[in-house]
């Protein structure tokens, strides 16, 4: 199940902030700047867009996991 939690700026506090897990989704976006098809909107519909972005989420995890490097072959 996901868990939402919203976070609210206070304003007492002056200069930089670190806003609790903003950093994950700060990242997550960088990874998905790296997919040219993603960073403009070609797609018609939204289920296609959103079909992209679950490719490259399993294109993002299998990666590390070394199954389309070159020793894939060493491994099976």
């Amino acid at each position: 199940m996901l868990e939402l939690a919203v976070v609210k700026h206070t304003g007492t506090k002056e200069g930089f902030v670190l806003l609790p897990r903003r950093w994950v989704v700060e990242r997550t976006f960088g990874w998905l700047g790296r997919f040219r098809r993603l960073t403009r909107d070609y797609e018609r519909l939204a289920e296609v867009l959103a079909g992209w972005h679950w490719l490259a989420f399993l294109v993002l995890l299998i990666k590390p996991s070394g199954l389309f490097g070159s020793t894939a072959m060493e491994k099976v």
